[in-house]
């Protein structure tokens, strides 16, 4: 463990590149390999949206990177880091329980809150409104929604004071767990409900894209499940009839504008209608 927090200390943004773009381009290729869906569709045209808000969200958390820094280096300078005085166990586990409160924080309640919030869906309604949800969907997000999430993985770093390598170590492993659960990858039923105890597994967060109520409003994880589990969020729903895209804003050429997407949050409120919950499991 020493040697991965010594590796994410000295990491340079080509490595950090690297990390990205080889997640991303090693799902791309799985995916046409074992697709959940056939999406009849130009792969490369799907994903130029998709791309430039994925730019966006690069370039807005690398404008605000110090703030992450320095609020880190402060809090271990004055000795009110948890991850120093609170966590006096083995180093794995210090950096197991450190990551699991920044996703707690920094994704899951960001996602929770997103969902609750009217004008906060309405941003985050960018990501959601992808009617073919790829390895490129993973980082569709609006500026807006970029500096919110930034926010809530501010307030994780405050709460548990971690030094930057496990800051970064954690980005890292945020960023891949998103493009694997959002590719379009069909693995074995068993394999995936079993991987969904432990990790946000790619059906269970294609049932949080499905189109239409209750589904969208559950599975809000991205690294860890326990926190569907926990705080009764959870949801199953069969794989092969789900739906992507939110039923309330249909159009899939709208949905495919850079511009349009760009003003997405300024329209009015429209809730997304239920369906009946026929298919829960625990």
């Amino acid at each position: 463990m020493e040697f991965i927090v010594n590796f994410f200390e000295n990491i340079t943004p080509v490595q950090r590149t690297f990390i990205f773009i080889g997640g991303i381009s090693f799902f791309w290729i799985i995916e046409d390999s074992v697709p959940l869906f056939n999406f009849n569709y130009k792969k490369w045209i799907h994903a130029i949206p998709n791309l430039f808000f994925t730019s966006t969200t690069i370039l807005i958390n690398f404008l605000l990177a110090f703030i992450l820094i320095e609020t880190s280096d402060y809090l271990i300078e004055n000795n009110l880091s948890l991850y120093n005085y609170f966590f006096d166990v083995p180093l794995f586990f210090k950096i197991l329980i450190s990551i699991m409160i920044l996703d707690l924080v920094g994704a899951y309640l960001a996602h929770f809150v997103e969902h609750k919030i009217k004008p906060l869906w309405m941003v985050h309604l960018v990501h959601h409104s992808d009617h073919k949800v790829d390895s490129t969907t993973a980082n569709r997000h609006h500026p807006i929604e970029s500096i919110i999430r930034f926010f809530f993985t501010w307030i994780g770093v405050l709460i548990c004071g971690v030094p930057v390598a496990i800051i970064l170590l954690y980005q890292s492993i945020s960023v891949i767990l998103s493009q694997f659960n959002h590719s379009n990858i069909k693995l074995p039923k068993n394999l995936d409900r079993l991987m969904s105890y432990v990790i946000v597994s790619p059906d269970m967060h294609k049932i949080h894209h499905h189109y239409r109520l209750p589904y969208t409003d559950s599975n809000y994880g991205n690294i860890f499940s326990i926190w569907d589990r926990l705080f009764g969020t959870f949801s199953y729903f069969d794989r092969s009839k789900i739906k992507y895209g939110i039923d309330v804003f249909p159009s899939e050429r709208k949905n495919s504008s850079i511009y349009y997407l760009l003003g997405q949050p300024f329209q009015s409120y429209q809730k997304p209608t239920y369906q009946k919950k026929n298919d829960q499991v625990n």
